[in-house]
């Protein structure tokens, strides 16, 4: 060993020794301590707080003052005093930031800020006290509070006690990450002052089932109200506009967790983004004027704190509280292998049993558009197992205009090579189009493109309307007729996306929806004998569900934001709720793809993702390059090349 690393360790020894014995001494009582405090001491000698505990050096719940003196003061009016306001003989404290001034939009400054800089050990949820000035009799005051840059909220002051010009009130919850904060102040209304800070580490609930509103963090336009009747506990938060709520929750263990969303929404069907320790899905809340509680899918959480966040762009609801509690293991999914038409044909049979066995194992891969699918084998090395397509220009009303397709030929092709086709059918209204810039002739699905009503021709079964209905089918029976004689099942989902209402097929409401679906089943199995069909209903609402005797495959879209990979889990869990888990459940449009290890951690046994076109797939913002890779080149997920080369024709692939 070189002289200098003798020299080194002898030093190190030396000091270790020396240390144990002022340490037995109680020469250094808080090295003595620091077992019990739960500290740690990293490498460059700083001491830090165990992160999962909101203690302070004496084992106490974490807390920290910060006084005026130590605040950041910026632009017009603001400054540091220690003297009474004019007039007034209550003060008789160490000093304020004074809000007291009339701001002047002629002085070049914007409006005056106070920022108080807060440290704390650990990231989570944390009261906020304020210490204030407000001369005698002068009433209540407000203030506006930012957080890390982001606005939280504008808090009331309320008057001191009588007698007084100074009080502490715990204003708010918080949410701060560990080590440095800003908390900055800017003035309200009213003049008063800021003595100092207090921020408390705020215990987070213990691994209970329910967590209410009221006990959340919020920003923006959400209030805490308790203005309603019905709600638990003492309030709920009132979502007036974009803002959030964020709760906090100590779990137990690490894991999945059954989410559960007290609510009201009077004013018609609302959705929101949740967000668990950084992770987003959209969760629906179905119209309801009274507080009733709604499903929110699983969470995975860690062990200990986790964050749970409402956000909110535009729409108004309440949020009453969540609850949570863990999952237990999953049953077995219990689906029939026959379809709905008992006279399916052999292939289809065949393909419906296939897709059973598949169900809750593995993820069978689509793309939509031929064009789209090559793309994914160029660049990834794989075909997808499904192609989607559309009927869309076989549509009456777009042929009169001069539309053609050879989409069927491409899906005949495609079930030649091995693959999967399902279809869907952007449906040009019948008649009515208005064919005008921004709603041309062939933008005729869509319901501000058209005059047609639907709910009229159901209504009246004489009417042209009705006749042009019976018309279009029956196109579009042609074309399925030819897939049926090439021996070729088709996933066959019509009236897409019906409850958004945007397109004609669902402006009138549920009941003219179903009942569409239900003429169009009845046309081309009893009437056009087209058996070669998995339909395909595709949405989650209870009110729209036309009925398990029409339906083999639930399903719905669902666009994340751009490279958001989560598994969609509360859309699946509600599907599976719909049809009480008795059909296959898929996700027939989506932006970016599921990662297939979170799609299999959280259970979200979707039977299939079908990529929407273009962007989606193409840009690499929606879904990475190495995303696609990785999804199309995971064991979970089922390419074209790994489906059964007799799919459509072993006897083994049929329902028994």
């Amino acid at each position: 060993m070189p002289d200098p690393w003798k020299r080194r360790l002898f030093s190190i020894l030396s000091f270790v020794l020396l240390t144990f014995l002022f340490v037995s001494l109680d020469l250094v009582p808080s090295l003595a301590k620091a077992e019990s405090a739960h500290l740690v001491t990293d490498v460059d000698g700083r001491t830090a707080m165990n992160a999962s505990q909101g203690l302070s050096t004496n084992g106490s719940p974490f807390s920290t003052v910060v006084s005026s003196k130590e605040a950041l003061l910026q632009g017009y009016g603001v400054e540091k005093r220690d003297t009474p306001y004019t007039g007034d003989t209550f003060y008789k404290g160490d000093g304020y930031v004074s809000f007291f001034y009339d701001y002047d939009s002629n002085s070049g400054k914007s409006d005056g800020t106070a920022t108080f800089k807060i440290n704390v050990p650990t990231a989570g949820l944390y009261r906020l006290s304020l210490g204030y000035y407000i001369p005698a009799g002068t009433g209540s005051k407000d203030t506006s509070i930012e957080v890390n840059g982001t606005m939280t909220e504008n808090i009331t002051l309320a008057a001191p006690p009588k007698g007084t010009s100074v009080n502490e009130k715990m204003i708010t919850k918080i949410m701060l990450n560990a080590g440095t904060n800003e908390l900055t102040f800017s003035r309200g209304w009213g003049y008063y002052g800021i003595e100092y800070v207090k921020v408390e580490f705020a215990n987070l609930p213990a691994a209970i089932s329910k967590i209410e509103a009221e006990e959340g963090a919020i920003t923006g336009e959400v209030n805490i109200e308790a203005t309603d009747t019905g709600y638990s506990g003492t309030g709920y938060a009132a979502i007036k506009g974009t803002g959030s709520l964020t709760l906090a929750y100590n779990a137990a263990s690490s894991g999945l967790y059954n989410l559960a969303i007290g609510y009201s929404s009077p004013t018609g069907d609302k959705k929101t983004h949740l967000v668990v320790n950084g992770q987003t899905s959209e969760i629906s809340l179905p119209a309801t004027a009274s507080y009733t509680e709604v499903a929110g899918g699983k969470l995975m959480l860690n062990s200990g704190n986790n964050t749970i966040q409402f956000n909110v762009d535009s729409d108004r609801y309440h949020i009453d509280y969540v609850k949570l509690s863990a999952v237990s293991l999953p049953k077995l999914h219990q689906i029939e292998k026959k379809p709905v038409n008992p006279n399916a044909t052999a292939e289809t049979k065949a393909l419906m049993s296939y897709l059973v066995d598949s169900y809750g194992s593995h993820i069978l891969s689509g793309q939509h558009t031929l064009e789209d699918a090559q793309w994914i084998e160029d660049h990834t090395g794989k075909y997808p197992a499904i192609l989607s397509t559309d009927m869309m220009d076989y549509s009456p009303s777009r042929v009169e205009h001069g539309a053609t397709s050879t989409e069927v030929e491409k899906a005949i092709q495609w079930a030649k090579e091995g693959g999967i086709v399902t279809f869907a059918w952007h449906w040009n209204a019948p008649k009515g189009l208005h064919d005008i810039p921004g709603k041309e002739w062939w933008r005729g699905f869509y319901t501000d493109a058209t005059t047609f009503d639907v709910q009229y021709a159901l209504n009246h079964p004489e009417s042209e309307e009705y006749q042009l209905i019976l018309r279009d089918i029956d196109a579009i029976a042609a074309q399925l007729k030819r897939l049926q004689d090439a021996h070729v099942p088709v996933l066959w989902r019509p009236l897409h996306e019906a409850e958004g209402k945007w397109f004609w097929w669902g402006a009138q409401g549920p009941e003219s929806a179903k009942q569409l679906y239900r003429i169009m089943y009845d046309r081309l199995t009893h009437y056009h004998h087209l058996n070669n069909l998995i339909w395909v209903w595709n949405s989650e609402s209870p009110d729209w569900y036309p009925g398990d005797d029409v339906v083999d495959i639930v399903s719905v879209d669902i666009y994340n934001q751009a490279a958001n990979y989560n598994p969609s889990i509360g859309k699946y869990d509600s599907l599976v709720n719909l049809v009480q888990d008795k059909k296959l459940v898929g996700l027939s449009e989506n932006g970016p793809i599921g990662d297939p290890e979170l799609l299999q951690a959280y259970s979200a046994h979707w039977l299939f993702f079908t990529t929407w076109t273009g962007d989606f797939v193409r840009n690499g913002q929606y879904n990475s390059l190495d995303h696609l890779i990785k999804v199309f080149n995971s064991d979970y997920v089922i390419t074209r090349d790994e489906l059964p080369q007799d799919l459509f024709t072993s006897s083994k692939n049929e329902a028994e």
